[in-house]
């Protein structure tokens, strides 16, 4: 029995094209998803979009559009971003089916049965793009402390579920389990700043449009945002209120990691968990707040100007090049930076110089000097010894990286690899080796030390870049692919011949580059 992996990120919101920054999270999931597969794990990734709720209600109106023809637009292109990066995840949902709003309406009954959930009134201050209630003092210059957007007074009957009774639950559990939130900052800032200072019970349904989950037992009511986008989670993995779970909710739940963004962190580690309390069903095992992607030292937004969508990026870059940017360049707790101009000098330095290369002048020198002949007469000299240490222990500095969702380190832990192996052409200086005939079987050694470290380094970089980890394969003519291989340095041994070269990444002219991106816009 393999050992299961359920990871999830946040479900989109059916308002808009995603853009870069919403991006992000799929690609990131997308790597840890792929490695986890690599190493063997049963992976079920889940991602979707949320469907239901005032903004979008009145999106469609001002296009003249039902609520249902609006989301079946926005998730069929969410879904296209997604598949144009490459991503790898096991059921798309989406929170306007049939099946998920009954079972919402069924949880909420529950919880209003047992007395997590009473009648009451809101006053507040709301945010419509954000759908949320706050009070002035939570209030950043009298505008959104989330988005910066007015807030406009609201006052309306509500349905409220009682954070406050699991309060003190929630924390002792947080405390008791240090890797629940991470990273760390993240952690201290719910503590801190939500849950010591006393949650206030959280309105859950509303009545000013009709754009959601009915809730069945007052036809005035529907549930609000938390309760139906949480819990897709469960609902879509088969949870049944009436305890009549699928099979496969019972494989994986509980997901072993929620990726989310750190805007919605509160959500997650208040509002969910305490859900979960309420059900009485086992905590997710991780929730990990991932920072945002800045256009240069801005938030993305439109009216900023300042947004880029993946798949404008795609045609100008091609996939790989944005994913490994995505991955690399985004700290693991801090905010990163996009820019045209950063891409650019990182295609050039990491993907065209390093990787690029050192393939294509492997597999050329492979062609010139032996016609592709792989062979290995093991003559061997001490230099040998260190490149093949740098190889042999990629793996296991790529998985402690991963394990700790440092994906950056874990990229950086192959391209040692492949920067090691462009060091060794330099050492052993194949050119003047294959001028003298006596040194042919040193050649053929030097050659095949480099193939292999190459396909090792595919064999890892499979997770990050699928696509260019099978082009590497396919110059090297192997399908020695599995993560077991790794464990030995004679993966070529039974590859007769390698095929010919083909550029991985090609050199960019930046400033004819950025010429072209400005005439597009």
């Amino acid at each position: 029995m393999k050992e299961k992996y359920y990871i999830s990120t946040a479900i989109a919101y059916a308002s808009a094209k995603p853009h870069i920054g919403n991006t992000y999270e799929i690609v990131l999931a997308d790597a840890i998803a792929r490695f986890k597969r690599l190493q063997g794990y049963d992976v079920y990734f889940q991602t979707g979009t949320d469907e239901h709720g005032e903004k979008i209600e009145q999106k469609a109106i001002a296009q003249g559009k039902q609520p249902q023809e609006y989301v079946d637009e926005i998730a069929l292109e969410v879904r296209r971003i997604w598949d144009v990066m490459n991503t790898s995840y096991d059921k798309f949902v989406r929170t306007s089916n049939p099946a998920h709003r009954e079972m919402v309406s069924k949880i909420f009954k529950k919880l209003y049965d047992q007395g997590d959930i009473y009648k009451g009134k809101y006053e507040g201050l709301y945010c419509t793009p954000c759908e949320s209630f706050f009070t002035e003092s939570q209030l950043v210059d009298g505008k959104c402390p989330d988005c910066g957007r007015e807030v406009t007074k609201a006052s309306e009957e509500a349905y409220f579920f009682k954070l406050s009774n699991y309060a003190k639950k929630l924390e002792d559990y947080i405390n008791d389990h240090p890797g629940f939130i991470e990273p760390e900052s993240r952690k201290n800032e719910i503590i801190n700043n939500f849950i010591k200072p006393g949650l206030q019970d959280l309105c859950v349904s509303r009545t000013s449009f009709d754009w959601g989950v009915p809730v069945t037992f007052d036809d005035k009511h529907v549930v609000y945002v938390w309760i139906d986008a949480l819990s897709n989670y469960i609902t879509f993995l088969g949870y049944d209120v009436d305890g009549n779970n699928s099979d496969e909710f019972k494989k994986y739940w509980p997901a072993d990691l929620h990726l989310i963004g750190k805007d919605i962190i509160r959500f997650h580690t208040i509002y969910w968990p305490i859900m979960l309390m309420a059900l009485d069903l086992p905590m997710p095992k991780q929730i990990f707040g991932h920072p945002w992607v800045l256009m240069g030292q801005d938030k993305m937004s439109k009216s900023k100007g300042n947004i880029m969508y993946a798949d404008d990026l795609v045609k100008l870059f091609g996939v790989d090049a944005v994913r490994y940017y995505l991955l690399h360049e985004i700290p693991f707790a801090q905010d990163g930076t996009i820019t045209y101009e950063l891409l650019i000098e990182r295609i050039n330095s990491d993907l065209a110089n390093i990787l690029g290369n050192l393939v294509n002048r492997t597999i050329s020198m492979s062609k010139k000097y032996f016609d592709g002949n792989i062979s290995n007469p093991n003559v061997s000299e001490g230099i040998d010894e260190d490149l093949k240490k740098v190889v042999m222990d990629a793996k296991t500095k790529v998985e402690k990286a991963m394990d700790e969702l440092k994906v950056a380190d874990a990229i950086d832990a192959i391209f040692e690899i492949f920067r090691r192996s462009n060091k060794y052409i330099d050492e052993t200086m194949p050119w003047t080796l294959a001028k003298d005939e006596t040194k042919k079987d040193r050649l053929a050694t030097v050659l095949y030390n480099l193939l292999e470290a190459i396909r090792h380094g595919a064999v890892l970089l499979q997770a990050f870049l699928p696509e260019t980890a099978d082009k590497i394969f396919n110059q090297l003519n192997t399908q020695n692919r599995g993560y077991d291989t790794l464990d030995n340095f004679d993966g070529l041994l039974e590859t007769p011949s390698v095929n010919d070269p083909e550029p991985l990444f090609a050199r960019i002219d930046k400033d004819k580059k950025l010429e072209e991106i400005e005439a597009l816009k």
